[in-house]
Parts: C-alpha cells; structure tokens; sequence
C-alpha cells in the first residue's frame, strides 16, 4: 500500500495536494510519503521478528538524508557502496555498528574510513580485496570484520542489467573460489570472519530464487563449520521487487516465511539489504507538460523532466506509470512522453495511453522512490530537482532545486585561458 491517492479527482500525497506542492516548490521534484516509508520499513523487519535480523536500507536506492534519517530512528542499519554512503548514513544518525560495506571496488581511503568508523563488517568479494582490507587494518592495528560474498548461481529472473548472481556477474566469488577465501581469511592475523554474504539480484519478483540461494549458502556454511569456520551473520542481500505495471512479487512477510521455513533452527543473525521494496512505491516524480506536438505516426507530449532526472526509462526501458495529477473527461490518447534533452532516449514513457494532455497539466510518474534522484545528473546542464517529503498535511523541502550557479560550483579556468 502506497498514500498516493486521488480525493475529487485530484492526487494526493498522504493529505497534502501534489498541485499545491508543484505550486510552492515548481517542477520538476521527487516527492515521497513519510507514511509509505514507515509502513513499508516494518513490514519488512515484521517478517523477520521471529529470528535474530537486523534490516540495513540499501543506501544505493535512495540516499535522501530524511529518508536514512527516518530508518535509522526505526533500528535500522545501512548497507553502503561507497565511503560517500558512508559519510551520508553517519551524517543521518546511522549507528556505524548497523553498517554493512558491499560494492566490488572499494577504494584504500573508504576502506580506511569505515575501519575508522567501526562499521559492522565488509562484503568481500574478491582475494585482492581481502589482501587490501588485512593491509588497512594492520596499519591502523585494528581487526577488520568481513563476510565474504559467495555467487551462488542462481538466476533471479530479472532484467540482466540487474542480476548480480550468476557465473557470468562481476560479483562476488563462486563456491570453490569462496572457500579458499575463507581460509585465507581465518589466517589473516588483521581480519576477523563473521559472515557470509550473498545478493542475486534487484526487483526479483519470485521467493523461489531467494530459497535457492539460502540452500546453496546453507551448504557452504557447513562446509566452513567444518574446516573450523565460525559464521555468526548470514546476510541475504536485497533484491525484493515492486509492483511497477502488471508485476505480482510476493509480500515481505511471504518472502519471510520462505526463507525462514529454510533456515530451520539456525541461530545466525540474518541481514537483509533491501532498497527499492521500501522506497520504490513510496515516491512518485511530479512534472510539468511543456508542449505537446502531434507527429504523422504518433503524438508527443514534452515534459519538464528529463532522462536526467529518471534515467531508468532511457536505461533499462523500465516502465513507470504515467498519472494526471488533476484527472479529467478528456478523450485517450497514445503517445510517448519525452523530456527536452537533446537524445532520442530521452523519455520517461513509450507509446502510452494517456488522457489528452494541455501546457500546463502536472503528471505524475509513479513508484520512482527507488533509483530515481539518486541516478539523476546534471546532462545538459540542468540542475537536479528537488525532493520533498509529506507528512501528514504537512510538506517539507529535503533537498532544495539546485541552482546555474551549483552547476559551476568547484570549476576553475586556469591561468593560461584568462
């Protein structure tokens, strides 16, 4: 459930008019639904009460400092890819002990900095970086907490930009390899093994993948065990899908109850990463119809936001239901909605059926929560939007419009060109 509605034909976030917001604020802006964020954060740890968990928000999906705030005040933890994740979740309230490094190329210095922060473990995921994470601990003669990220090969039935978990992804170690990681690991005198790890994929839409990899896991902790390999943190990743158009994913507390059904009488402390499941329906990108052109094969109608603003139209041809903030009687009609950057990717909707639209009227691009202003650029030079949060009959700026001005913040011309 989502608190995106209509009231007399005309949307709603929570009680809060989108049309007064676009008023205030201007468009294009990401808008998100405190209620949605919340509801959605515990059913996820609901699922899981019945064994020890702990849910670290997938940092990646939407990195808002009032969206990881409002987790963290909720227990939970952060999974990061980047020392900037880092920085943001610390900034936001996120203990450091409730943080879970991932990511297949974390550099010295972020390495350095989350040693220093006493973050809750590293997600390995190759020998080169285990060497580098022992060298960084010894220097600043600290214990490094890891898991290693297994690749259990199994295809999570997504799109392939999105898969993580077969032979053929750059992530992580495969079951042979894994093992002689966790040896070298136990010898490391600076490291200190707590887990295993393992992330098929994002916007999975079955439970029976998840079960797959869980058995897969199940057999490489029994091999660790017997080699003398303590493992006291399972983490299982994210991937959990949304409905975008006709998709049916399972809830979380089905997700739950599979995964929990396999894990038996296990005691490991399960992590979950999950992202787009809690942020993705929980905000919509509200802009503005520019134009509207009439073509010999097909009507167009021009938007104030860009591929630059949601690129995953452009980039995975992921569909996100187009929605008139106001409704009207007006006649249907098929068209691609497009923004003014000058690329023929450039659209947020393909060969749509939408109602007639005139310059002027708000639409609404839906479940864009999750990866959506955290891919934005500034491509043609156009600032990022803002983002705004309701609560209630309240709405708060949690990160105003850039500027001309933020656009050449930091650029220089040197001597020679003056």
């Amino acid at each position: 459930m989502h608190h995106f509605h209509y009231k007399n034909n005309e949307m709603y976030c929570e009680d809060v008019a989108i049309a007064e917001i676009a008023g205030q604020v201007g468009t294009p802006f990401y808008l998100y639904s405190h209620a949605t964020l919340r509801q959605h954060f515990l059913a996820f740890e609901k699922a899981f009460e019945k064994a020890p968990h702990l849910v670290c928000f997938s940092a990646k999906s939407n990195s808002n400092q009032a969206v990881l705030k409002l987790f963290a005040t909720l227990g939970g933890g952060l999974d990061i890819v980047s020392g900037g994740e880092l920085f943001r979740g610390l900034k936001a309230g996120v203990p450091a002990d409730k943080i879970v490094f991932s990511g297949v190329g974390k550099r010295e210095d972020e390495i350095k900095y989350a040693l220093e922060s006493g973050i809750l473990m590293f997600n390995v995921e190759s020998f080169e970086e285990l060497e580098q994470i022992d060298r960084c601990a010894a220097r600043l003669d600290k214990k490094a907490p890891i898991a290693l990220r297994v690749n259990p090969d199994v295809d999570p039935k997504t799109h392939p930009y999105i898969s993580t978990g077969l032979k053929k992804n750059k992530f992580g170690l495969d079951k042979d390899a894994v093992v002689e990681a966790y040896k070298a690991a136990n010898a490391c005198v600076h490291v200190e093994v707590k887990g295993v790890s393992c992330h098929i994929g994002s916007q999975i839409t079955q439970v029976e993948p998840f079960v797959d990899a869980l058995r897969r896991i199940q057999e490489l902790i029994a091999i660790l065990e017997g080699l003398g390999i303590c493992i006291s943190c399972l983490d299982l990743g994210g991937g959990l899908g949304i409905t975008y158009d006709q998709e049916l994913p399972p809830h979380p507390s089905e997700y739950g109850k599979a995964v929990l059904a396999t894990l038996g009488d296990s005691r490991v402390t399960l992590i979950f990463e999950p992202g787009r499941v809690i942020v993705g329906n929980a905000g919509i990108l509200v802009t503005k119809v520019l134009y509207t052109k009439k073509g010999e094969n097909k009507d167009f109608v021009i938007v104030d936001s860009a591929m630059n603003d949601l690129v995953r139209p452009s980039l995975y041809d992921a569909f996100h239901a187009i929605e008139p903030v106001v409704r009207n009687e007006k006649e249907t009609i098929k068209a691609d909605v497009v923004g003014p950057i000058c690329e023929s990717g450039d659209f947020l909707a393909k060969d749509r059926k939408i109602a007639r639209c005139q310059s002027g009227d708000l639409l609404a691009a839906m479940s864009a929560g999750a990866y959506g202003f955290v891919m934005s650029s500034n491509y043609n030079s156009r600032p990022r939007v803002a983002e705004v949060m309701v609560k209630k009959n309240q709405f708060h700026v949690v990160r105003k419009r850039e500027t001309y001005e933020d656009l050449i913040a930091g650029e220089s011309v040197p001597p020679y060109l003056r």
